[in-house]
Order: C-alpha cells, then structure tokens, then sequence
C-alpha cells in the first residue's frame, strides 16, 4: 500500500484534473480505468494522513472525488467508484482495519449510510449534468436560430438591393445598348462594379465569420510593412470612400510588424466601409498608425455623427446594429474586426472623438524589425 501510494503521487496534479474533465469525451474503458485509478489515489492520500485524520473525514474527501467523476464520466464508471470506494473506506480506515468485517453496529450503520450516500451522489450528479447539458443545448438550439434568422434577414436585404442593380444594369446593356451614350454605359457599369463589390464583402464577411465561429482561424504571420496595408486598403475602399476626405498620418521612420496581412486588410477595409455608411458626404476620414513600445497602433477615425454612448459597449457583438440608422449592413463588419484583433492577441477599443465623430484604436503586441536608413 504505501509503495503504490508514494509512487502514484508523482503524478502532476493538472495533468490529472484536465484527464478528469475531458472524461466525457473518452471510451468508456479508459473512463472505468480511471476512475478506479482516481479512487485508489486518493484513498492512498489519505491512508498517509491516517494518523492525523479520521474515518469520517476519509469519507468526505471520498465523496468528493466521486463527485469530481461524475461531473465527467458516464454513470457506469461512476457506480463502480462508488462501489470500489465504499470497500476501501471499509478496509482500510474503519476498525479493525485490513479486513472487511464491521467491528460494531455504529460503524455498520455508518458503512451502509456511507455507501447509499455515495450511490445517490454519484446518480444525482451525473443527472444533473445531463440535465445541464440538455439545457444547454436547447438554449444553443434557440440561439442559433434567433441568429439564423437575423442573418437570413439581413442577407435577404443585403443581397437583394446589389442583385437588382446588377441585373437590371446589364440586362439593359444587353437588350438596348444603343441607346445608351458612352457616359450612360459607364455610369451603368459603374453601378454593377460598386454592386459586386458590395456583394462580394458581405460574401467575405460570412466566411469570415464562420473561420472565427469555427475556431478553425490560423494566423500567417509576416513581416509587414505599415504603409503598404494602409494605402493598399485605401486602393480597395476607393469607390466607397470617394465622397470623402481621406487623410493619412504615418511616420517615415515606422518599423516592420509581424501581422497576418491579409487579416489585417479585412479589418481596416471593415473600419474603412463602415465609416463611409455611416458617416455624411463631405465628411474626414483619417488613418493613423504608430508605435507603442512592443505594439503596432492603429487608428481609424471620422468627424461624423459617432456612436450613442449607451451603444458603445454592443457595436462589436455579432448582428448589432446601431438603432435609429438607414437599412443595410448585416452586423458583421466589426464582429469581424474584434475577432481578427483578437486573434492577433491585441485589442480594439471604440472611442467618441471629439467634438463629434468616432475613433477606433487598435492595439497589437507583436515583433517589430527596424528597418535602418540608408547611408548616404
């Protein structure tokens, strides 16, 4: 007994507890296997404390383990613990020990007690968990479809209004181009070009979505240079911010990053588009990058109407948004930009610019290489 005891504690205590947790998920041989184990373990603990420990104690530390099991495991492997620790308590700590005999009525009573107690809590736990977990699926069950039908409804909208325009713009192009002067064609292909891109962003704000939903996400990290991202995502924003003012403050002396570039263009393309929806014409749109110590900062910031106070703390959730503002957007842009920060390890904060307008500020902890200027 105490060659196993003083062997089997060298075990790490967190590999142990995490093994424990993730029981539901084995077969159901490891599950018996280790919850004969745990039992054993945890009675040989308390066998080397015996001196300073009594019985009972030993049987509140037992049915804790067997709660701990039943917590994780199906309730087979449990009832066998039960069982398998009901025989050591009686074994090994009520008197005379090393036998199975009850030395009186009092301990008989506490050993039949001892062990419908451990039954009940072993049965009682493991319901309680299956219920739990019924709970919890319903309500996953519910939530997905209050947020299928949000999206179902946003996309019905979103699509629609871009489809209609590319179609009805090349239907006429098809069947009466010649009518149409050269000003009149651009100005329709001009419509299906904004149309397509529009489609093709809330096409990539789904599988976007769905990358981070499924936590199938993998960064690709390179080294990037500021500058490049910032101008190359204005290049693409062009048509969407062309009634604005776009400034750019970037210094010369900004180092290389190591981001996930295409990671990081979604999410200044996001901050871009929804300044341009939800600001007037005429209004600034400024773009900041700097260096924080060890972290890149990005800033995105317009003189529009900004956000309502109260709305701030809800304008990253999936499907928000804001009230009292023109139809259009699913609620996904900027769910997408939290998601993508984050996966960065960084944050990003929304912030009311004085004396109106909004400001993003993004804050990623990340390598940095200086690039030294070259001599002259």
């Amino acid at each position: 007994m105490y060659a196993l005891s003083s062997s089997s504690f060298v075990l790490n205590t967190k590999g142990w507890l995490q093994v424990l947790v993730s029981g539901r998920k084995m077969e159901r041989k490891i599950q018996f296997l280790l919850s004969v184990l745990a039992v054993w373990l945890v009675a040989a603990a308390c066998f080397l404390f015996s001196g300073y420990i009594g019985a009972e104690v030993v049987a509140f530390i037992l049915l804790l383990t067997l709660s701990v099991l039943a917590m994780s495991f199906d309730i087979f492997p449990v009832l066998l613990a039960a069982v398998l620790s009901a025989l050591i308590w009686d074994y090994f700590f009520l008197l005379p020990r090393f036998n199975l005999r009850v030395g009186n009525t009092e301990d008989k009573i506490m050993l039949s007690m001892y062990f419908v107690i451990a039954m009940i809590n072993g049965v009682l736990t493991f319901k309680i968990r299956q219920v739990e977990k019924t709970a919890r699926e319903k309500e996953e069950k519910a939530r997905s479809i209050r947020l299928y039908n949000t999206l179902f409804n946003s996309l019905s909208h979103e699509f629609r209004t871009p489809l209609a325009t590319i179609i009805g713009a090349a239907d006429n192009l098809l069947l009466n181009p010649s009518p149409f002067s050269e000003e009149d064609q651009r100005r329709l292909l001009t419509g299906i070009s904004v149309a397509s891109l529009h489609l093709n962003q809330q096409v990539e704000n789904l599988l976007n979505l769905s990358r981070l939903e499924s936590g199938m996400l993998q960064l690709k990290k390179n080294w990037c240079d500021i500058s490049e991202l910032v101008y190359g995502t204005l290049r693409r924003s062009e048509e969407q911010l062309k009634a604005h003012t776009v400034q750019v403050s970037i210094p010369e002396n900004l180092p290389m990053f190591r981001l996930d570039y295409g990671l990081m263009e979604h999410v200044l393309y996001n901050l871009l588009s929804n300044a341009a929806r939800y600001t007037p014409p005429g209004s600034e749109v400024v773009i900041k990058a700097g260096w924080v110590g060890e972290c890149i900062q990005l800033i995105v910031e317009d003189n529009g109407p900004g956000f309502p106070e109260e709305e701030i703390p809800r304008v990253f959730d999936k499907f928000y948004r804001l009230k009292n503002v023109p139809a259009g957007g699913t609620g996904l842009g900027l769910s997408i930009v939290k998601g993508f920060v984050e996966a960065h390890n960084g944050n990003v904060m929304l912030k009311s610019r004085l004396p109106s307008g909004a400001r993003f500020v993004i804050t990623i902890p990340t390598e940095i290489l200086l690039i030294k200027p070259a001599e002259k």
